[in-house]
């Protein structure tokens, strides 16, 4: 499942790109809503406990900065595709090559914790589905070719099962891949958060909204 699913997620999320036209729809504001609480939920329950336990607090504290920090400098160049945020313009062919490479890390690292937490796949199968939506709706919307695009949205795809491909193949001490995890953890915090303050219109919330973000939780909370 931590290879098929997150593809799977992309896929799936690129497909239905395909056959609706409105890509700001509230349907997909409010899974955006709930991915976020769903995935924040996912690292808090799961992964920030576990390494608090096998790291010192300090260190610890100052990789989840760190992976938010990283998270940054990588929304600079995909500008907040991993969070539903993508601006593009056809005249700038060169954007795609930026957009990618920030997505890519993302993806490749988001496939580390996989393999060991289980419930994780779900928070970024989730995830992966309204980003792949917005980001071929964007590139559609371009002027890429199809071909162009088929090919991006593949790559993209298989950036997360490669991550846990080569999570499992590495040799690593214990303490690499809990300081690995901390990272990580960062950058799940920084982009759930930034996608529950940005998915409803104005940065405010509704009912419906809290419904979708408390769902999330919930059914994190259940796994």
């Amino acid at each position: 499942m931590e290879f098929l699913l997150p593809f799977i997620g992309v896929i799936a999320g690129a497909g239905i790109a395909l056959l609706i036209n409105d890509h700001r729809s509230s349907g997909i504001k409010l899974l955006l809503a709930f991915s976020g609480a769903f995935l924040m939920a996912l690292s808090l329950f799961d992964l920030l406990p576990e390494v608090y336990e096998h790291l010192s607090p300090k260190r610890t504290g100052l990789l989840i900065m760190l992976g938010i920090l990283l998270q940054i400098i990588l929304e600079f160049f995909s500008k907040g595709a991993e969070h539903g945020h993508v601006h593009m313009k056809s005249s700038n062919k060169r954007l795609p090559v930026l957009l990618f490479a920030s997505l890519a890390l993302h993806s490749f690292l988001e496939g580390f914790p996989l393999q060991a937490h289980q419930t994780l796949i779900f928070g970024v199968l989730i995830h992966k589905i309204p980003i792949a939506l917005l980001l071929t709706s964007y590139l559609l919307q371009s002027g890429y070719t199809r071909p162009y695009i088929t090919g991006f949205i593949l790559l993209f795809a298989i950036m997360t099962p490669l991550g846990t491909w080569v999570s499992i193949l590495l040799p690593m001490s214990e303490n690499l891949v809990y300081s690995i995890n901390a990272l990580i953890v960062g950058i799940f915090l920084h982009i759930s958060s930034t996608i529950i303050f940005e998915s409803g219109e104005g940065h405010k919330f509704n009912l419906t909204k809290l419904v979708a973000i408390v769902s999330g939780v919930a059914v994190a909370f259940l796994l």
